[in-house]
């Protein structure tokens, strides 16, 4: 790209890959250690080279994002791949999502004690193999 910035910072890149929803989310991760590279934390005002690789936690997300580009305004989600390479274990992907599909072992309060039917169940459950995986 012939208009790359110069220097960059990370938050701002971060916020224009459209990684974060706003620059200010952005800065908070980085001061709270949830963005690093190559293990160690960095701060917002670090400055961004094309080839350096950040480890970002999002929440129960976590992203590793190699950088190909500098952009420094924030563009459509198309334009912004072209700036980044997602280098996430496919491990980690689908750890995420799974989180969200597995099934809440909770009862209601005031149904009092399980049933022998209810207990078996929960046991089966428990024995299946999507809750051997997460644990």
């Amino acid at each position: 790209m012939a208009n790359e910035p110069e220097k960059l910072r990370i938050d701002k890149y971060l916020w224009s890959i459209r990684i974060f929803k706003t620059r200010s989310l952005a800065t908070e991760a980085c001061k709270a250690g949830r963005v690093k590279l190559n293990g160690q934390n960095i701060k917002p005002s670090y400055v961004v080279k094309i080839g350096d690789t950040y480890a970002i936690q999002k929440g129960l997300e976590r992203k590793v994002v190699f950088v190909t580009g500098l952009l420094d305004k924030r563009v459509d989600a198309k334009t912004a791949i072209m700036f980044y390479e997602d280098r996430t274990p496919v491990e980690e992907t689908y750890g995420f999502k799974s989180v969200f599909h597995a099934p809440i072992l909770k009862r209601d309060r005031g149904t009092g004690r399980p049933t022998k039917k209810d207990r078996r169940e929960i046991d089966d459950l428990k024995s299946s193999d999507w809750w051997e995986e997460e644990n």
